[in-house]
């Protein structure tokens, strides 16, 4: 089958490789229908984000199920959403929600991501993808739910929607600010999460004003960031998503929480270390979460509100293109591309 790999940055292959095949009672096969670049995808195929291949390439799809055990929970024919982490749903980790550190397989495993010494996987961009805990990894796509639409939300949908739906949930109607910037998508999502879940006020601040655009697209308010002026914080929010990957930004976020508010940070921060105004921080009492997003526990609320047309996740995709140029695309700047066979 094919497989598109990542070379290194700005050199992508595609590649003749064995079909998986299932070979367990909770394995299943599944066809890609539609694959989104991750925002982190970017930042690998341009050197950003430091990633050494050779590895198969996609980690962001929804699927129809083509083979499956007897004990895997799905039958050929079904769309599915395939979290891009792989875990196990049986050990100590997965019982408690945190997928992403699955104790049953390898540290950091998933689709598309090898690099660095981390198990190859597979990928999105492959003919079929092996499932290996399919009765726990997959979740069924709701009826009436467009594949393309809903391509993100295994990882960039749900890294935005954490960063507000738990705590909107604890404080029904805050106010929310997103910070946007290096995460494009997962701001972008963020943004449309809060409006979707009913927050007082969304702000979404950018300094691109295409994605400006896109976040007024899914009913937030909009501003430019601006921080290379000095801006400093023009409200305090309850609830704050740093999307920005950048120290000032970082400041910036921490700066506009409100006392004993929740600040989230969705941006990987490529730098040995950050600065961070802790000061403030702790004089506010804010709580802060950074780290990978627990994609398996939250994929049925994001896709039920999907389904509910209350998140409008096409607002964001920017392109809609055939697989056999995802190579060559992957590089494009704008926030969501998308590829279909």
């Amino acid at each position: 089958m094919r497989q598109l790999t990542f070379l290194k940055p700005g050199r992508f292959e595609w590649r003749e490789v064995p079909a998986p095949v299932v070979s367990g009672p909770r394995h299943a096969v599944v066809r890609p229908l539609a694959v989104a670049r991750c925002d982190l995808d970017l930042y690998i195929a341009t050197g950003v984000a430091p990633f050494a291949g050779p590895f198969a390439f996609g980690h962001e799809a929804v699927c129809e199920v083509v083979d499956a055990g007897d004990a895997a929970g799905v039958v050929p024919g079904q769309r599915v959403v395939v979290p891009f982490q792989i875990s196990c749903g049986d050990c100590e980790n997965c019982r408690r929600g945190f997928t992403n550190s699955c104790s049953g397989v390898p540290a950091y495993a998933a689709y598309g991501l090898a690099g660095n010494g981390r198990p190859d996987f597979g990928g999105a961009l492959s003919d079929l993808m092996l499932v290996p805990y399919a009765d726990h990894m997959l979740v069924p796509l709701p009826d009436g739910i467009d594949p393309v639409a809903a391509a993100s939300a295994c990882d960039n949908i749900a890294d935005g929607w954490r960063g507000v739906a738990p705590h909107l949930a604890a404080r029904p109607g805050a106010s929310v600010l997103v910070v946007g910037g290096l995460a494009q998508s997962v701001g972008i999502y963020a943004a449309g999460a809060a409006v979707a879940l009913g927050a007082g006020r969304v702000l979404y601040l950018d300094d691109n004003a295409a994605n400006c655009a896109r976040a007024a697209a899914m009913g937030a308010q909009v501003a430019p960031l601006a921080l290379g002026e000095g801006r400093a914080p023009a409200a305090q929010f309850e609830i704050v998503v740093e999307a920005a990957g950048t120290a000032a930004g970082l400041a910036f976020a921490i700066r506009s929480t409100a006392p004993n508010g929740v600040l989230t940070s969705v941006s990987m921060h490529f730098a040995p270390t950050t600065p961070v105004p802790l000061t403030e921080a702790y004089y506010k009492g804010l709580t802060f979460h950074t780290g990978r997003v627990q994609s398996r526990p939250v994929l049925p609320e994001v896709l039920g509100c999907i389904a509910c047309g209350r998140l409008h996740p096409e607002h964001v995709t920017h392109r809609v293109l055939p697989f056999g140029e995802a190579g060559e695309a992957m590089a494009d700047p704008g926030p969501k591309l998308v590829f279909v066979p």
